[in-house]
């Protein structure tokens, strides 16, 4: 099958796919308006730069788009985003083309103004068929619109590179963190403000540290924040790093945690550190609620809800043997559902059916 793909080169994401899939033996085309980094993509994926930059090249490039599609001979277009890539793919009237949803695109540009929702609209009826990387985001589309043809293809993690392990920063801690964007939908200021309760709650004999990995434009008030609950010497602030390393810091942990505000579109945050073989807290957020097993690849607490967090906490730290359990179950969780080879089979099962047109099990 030849494939093109409508995305962002310089997105982890997109290189995964395309490099997942022409592994699995596709041609494979990007087509993009961003410029990939040095080295990421497969040279046998073949790369075409627009000519325009986004976000002009969403409204001003579906000549040149048509043209390379044309001069490929692609049996499909698969285009990412519904809201930039999603409109520029409708403007150039390909057929077969897959749309595929990724988050905000659905979640928060629809809520923009009546004109955005109008625009994502017009984007998801243009497409052949929609995919979605969770069920609580398929839903979400289908507020929007109710597309016939709706695929689910989970965006599973490589458990090979996420395993099981403890890098401990020192021995004999107990290390509670996580690895997020730090922006105030993620709700890492409810993390430290659980932390101080369990801290209170435990005593400082017991060794406990929080690491909180990632940057982004709440990291100075979180700084602030844990200096005014005087927890400076307990929480250590590391700065985000590329995907390839986000094992190494999963592994420094012995829980993690995620207490999103927001929906998730998919927790793969906790997929990744369930595959590390973690115990993991998280909130209700849809994304979590969809991927973890409350008391059973881990503990599921209220959103905004520190009290309950540092419960959790406190559950987990005074009971070693429901740590390792939790953690067991949710590697073996992710082994039977979110491995990225079966994400790979299920995108290439919606790459079959909307060429073929065989929707009768989407």
């Amino acid at each position: 099958m030849r494939v093109a793909l409508l995305a962002p080169a310089n997105s982890i994401h997109t290189v995964r796919w395309v490099n997942g899939l022409v592994a699995r033996g596709l041609e494979v085309h990007l087509i993009s308006a961003h410029h990939a980094e040095a080295g990421a993509i497969d040279p046998s994926v073949r790369v075409h730069q627009l000519n325009l930059s986004a976000p002009a090249a969403y409204l001003l490039s579906s000549g040149q788009v048509a043209a390379c599609l044309k001069q490929i001979g692609a049996d499909l277009l698969n285009a990412h985003y519904a809201s930039g890539y999603g409109l520029l793919a409708r403007m150039t009237r390909f057929r077969p083309m897959l749309l595929s949803v990724w988050g905000s695109d659905v979640y928060e540009f629809p809520r923009t103004s009546p004109l955005h929702r109008w625009l994502i609209r017009g984007n998801l009826r243009s497409a052949t068929a929609i995919a979605s990387t969770s069920e609580c985001m398929a839903r979400k589309v289908t507020e929007l619109f109710s597309h016939p043809h709706l695929f689910v293809t989970p965006f599973g993690v490589d458990e090979s590179i996420f395993v099981p392990g403890r890098d401990a920063p020192q021995k004999g801690q107990i290390v509670i963190g996580t690895v997020k964007t730090l922006a105030r939908k993620y709700g890492v200021d409810v993390l430290i403000d659980a932390f101080a309760l369990v801290v209170r709650q435990m005593g400082q004999a017991t060794r406990l540290r929080l690491e909180i990995t990632g940057s982004g434009p709440e990291e100075h008030n979180l700084k602030r924040q844990v200096e005014r609950l005087g927890l400076v010497d307990l929480v250590a602030f590391n700065a985000s790093v590329p995907h390839e390393s986000v094992p190494r810091m999963l592994r420094r942990l012995d829980i993690f945690v995620a207490l999103s505000r927001d929906s998730e579109s998919f927790g793969v945050a906790a997929v990744e550190a369930a595959a590390c073989e973690k115990p993991i807290v998280v909130s209700n957020a849809e994304g979590f609620v969809e991927v973890i097993r409350h008391n059973e690849t881990g503990l599921i607490v209220p959103r905004n809800d520190a009290l309950a967090a540092s419960g959790a906490l406190a559950r987990l730290l005074k009971d070693e043997e429901l740590r390792s359990t939790l953690g067991r179950n949710a590697r073996a969780h992710v082994l039977k559902h979110y491995t990225w080879d079966i994400s790979l089979d299920r995108m290439i099962d919606a790459y079959s059916r909307t060429v073929s047109g065989r929707f009768h099990s989407c």
